[in-house]
């Protein structure tokens, strides 16, 4: 099946490496604090350590590297792990840039690479019942969608909370309605570091007529992960935080009687699905896709359209909501800040 290196032990990479080794395939961590690396060894004693990222690359018994790094050494990591020879997974974004995105992508298909992205939520089984409950038209036809994704801490320097939070929900509408929006706009404040923003409001406009926008911000008092999706029969929430009935489906909407608009309000209705962790499914998933070198749900293209949305939510960003055509060239233009 592979044997895997994670890159980054942090607040993230921990879970990585928690759950490739359940998975059997952990031979390899490396970061470059000793510190964690010293965490790693005493929690994983059979599992190699190592502080050097060029030495692990060349090790022959890697077949997959597992990036888990800061956002801004992604695509150079990427890049190096890829011309030694390994197959990657790389947390989101792919890339501060589409540029940078798109030549490891090229890479990835020349050298005939599996390149996987962790967008988790795409592998979340409440997402995946929820995309299941929109196919089967059990919602109708989609309306609007608004995702809120808040919080307090994991304040970053090296990307703001555009780049730090709003993949997850980019990734997931994209998904759920099929195709990329035409226009984008967004709008934005940074209250602790210059140029840094903390708090965004994006809004998606599809040719289909669906709009969306989302919110995010790591300066809040308290936490909230929620998805709306509102359908021209009933509606959905996804609520990731909640303890119990995180997916719910509103038979509500509102109808013409006798010429006059009459909201239906109905109770709503828990929607059970697997209780399978998403890492852990992700992680499976990135296994299968080596084992049987098939392409990866959540592969270079998905990222790819991601970061298209992200580099023209950035470039509204800069302009203090201007509108961004997502087939205009202005898209090269924008900068991380």
């Amino acid at each position: 099946m592979g044997n895997i290196a994670v890159v980054g032990c942090g607040h993230w990479g921990r879970n990585l490496v928690r759950n490739f080794h359940n998975l059997g395939v952990l031979t390899h961590v490396s970061d470059a604090d000793p510190n964690r690396l010293q965490e790693m060894h005493q929690l994983y004693p059979g599992v190699t350590v190592c502080a050097d990222y060029q030495q692990l690359l060349t090790v022959d018994e890697i077949d997959a590297v597992v990036l888990a790094t800061p956002a801004v050494q992604h695509a150079s990591m990427a890049e190096q792990a890829l011309l030694a020879g390994k197959d990657i997974f790389v947390e989101k974004p792919l890339a501060l840039s589409y540029q940078d995105g798109e030549r490891i992508v090229q890479l990835a298909e020349r050298l005939n690479k599996i390149l996987l992205v962790g967008h988790l939520l795409e592998y979340h089984p409440a997402i995946l019942k929820l995309r299941e409950l929109i196919d089967t038209g059990e919602l109708g036809e989609i309306q609007y969608i608004y995702s809120n994704r808040l919080n307090l801490g994991r304040v970053r320097s090296d990307e703001n909370i555009l780049w730090s939070f709003a993949p997850h929900d980019i990734a997931v509408i994209l998904r759920l309605i099929g195709h990329l929006p035409l226009e984008v706009t967004a709008t934005g404040g940074a209250y602790l570091q210059p140029q840094v923003a903390d708090v965004t409001v994006t809004n998606l406009h599809f040719e289909n007529g669906v709009r969306a926008h989302i919110f995010v911000s790591w300066l809040h008092p308290y936490k909230e992960h929620r998805l709306v999706v509102i359908g021209s029969k009933k509606m959905a929430c996804f609520n990731d935080v909640a303890d119990q009935d995180k997916l719910i489906i509103y038979d509500q909407g509102i109808d013409w009687v006798n010429a006059e608009m009459v909201p239906r309000k109905g109770l709503g209705t828990t929607v059970e699905f697997s209780a399978e962790e998403p890492l852990g499914v992700e992680c499976s998933h990135f296994l299968e896709c080596l084992k049987d070198r098939s392409r990866p749900r959540t592969d270079g293209a998905s990222a790819l359209s991601v970061l298209k949305v992200l580099e023209a939510s950035h470039l509204s960003l800069q302009g203090n909501g201007a509108l961004v055509h997502l087939t205009k060239p202005q898209l090269a233009a924008a900068t991380i800040g």
